[in-house]
């Protein structure tokens, strides 16, 4: 069966994965991760809430979630 998202859970990924890159780009402080922790707080939630709103497996959808947000092919 094939892993259904929304385009919603592949943007907020970008978005945690953009944060990432930009608190990794200066020296480290609790203050410069924090838009990143709270991105991947929401990725979390909404991954945790779209598998049990379709019935589908958590571990499989945010798989499904990184593959597509950070390597995006042809269909993406």
């Amino acid at each position: 069966m094939a892993i259904e998202l929304t385009d919603e859970l592949i943007e907020l990924e970008r978005k945690a994965w953009a944060a990432q890159r930009e608190a990794l780009a200066g020296p480290y402080s609790a203050e410069a991760w924090l838009p990143w922790r709270e991105a991947t707080e929401q990725v979390q939630a909404g991954i945790t809430a779209h598998a049990e709103a379709t019935g589908q497996n958590r571990y499989e959808v945010e798989a499904e979630v990184k593959r597509i947000a950070r390597h995006p092919g042809p269909e993406a």
